[in-house]
């Protein structure tokens, strides 16, 4: 009981942050940018209940994380979202553009949170040849630290590089809405009335067709470098040096 209790406050505390932030940051943007709406909506919140989805932050997870700590009793994939910040475009002094600068906000503040995590990892004895073994390392020494600042670090990451996918609605597609010459910036909003659909394809493709993971290979292709990028920033020595030094 105790092992299963680990494994959820692991999975499910950083998402919660990392999802409350994450619109948290939109909705400071559009303030910024002249848009109040959040604010008198009560979203400028670090309150995580005020950004809830009944589908997207609580069926969905659940049902994820019980059916794999049910199944191969561990935690290794979430997906889910929160309520959107909502956001009056009208109000910024170019509506398209200002949607994508608040667009921005959103992965910004998950890829400064995934760094603020690195600079709180401690530092392991031993030598590392990656940004994953380097974690590694950490995780083994400092098992409880380590594991939380890892998952911590791996959410943001995933959250903010998932959400940067040009696909409307996600914060990608509207920045590609506000980059794209007008014409094709509309046609490019119009998807915003399948995209959901077309995210949900992409998430389940590798179980329709066997072997083919786009989205997977993408990930795992970026994030360890995300990760090795992450850790030099924060000033630890990763690729092949004694990292206890």
């Amino acid at each position: 009981m105790t092992d299963l209790i680990f494994q959820v406050a692991m999975a499910v505390i950083p998402a919660i942050l990392a999802i409350t932030l994450h619109e948290a940051a939109h909705g400071y943007a559009a303030l910024a940018l002249g848009d109040d709406t959040a604010r008198l909506a009560g979203r400028l919140s670090l309150n995580p209940l005020r950004h809830i989805d009944r589908v997207g932050t609580i069926l969905l997870p659940g049902f994820l994380l019980l059916f794999q700590l049910l199944t191969i009793h561990r935690v290794v994939f979430m997906f889910g979202w929160a309520k959107p910040v909502p956001v009056s475009a009208w109000k910024f002094h170019d509506p398209r553009r200002g949607m994508a600068v608040v667009a921005v906000a959103g992965p910004a503040m998950n890829f400064f949170l995934a760094w603020v995590a690195a600079l709180l990892l401690p530092a392991p004895t031993g030598l590392a040849d990656s940004g994953l073994d380097y974690l590694e390392a950490v995780i083994t020494q400092h098992p409880v630290v380590g594991l939380f600042l890892f998952y911590f670090m791996l959410t943001n990451l995933v959250l903010g590089l998932f959400n940067l996918l040009p696909i409307p609605p996600l914060d990608g597609g509207r920045i590609a809405v506000g980059l794209l010459p007008l014409e094709l910036a509309r046609r490019w909003a119009s998807l915003e009335r399948v995209g959901i659909v077309l995210v949900i394809l992409l998430l389940l493709v590798p179980h329709i067709i066997p072997g083919f993971d786009p989205l997977g290979a993408a990930l795992n292709t970026v994030v360890p470098w995300a990760f090795d990028t992450l850790l030099r920033l924060a000033g630890h020595d990763v690729g092949g040096t004694d990292v206890g030094l």
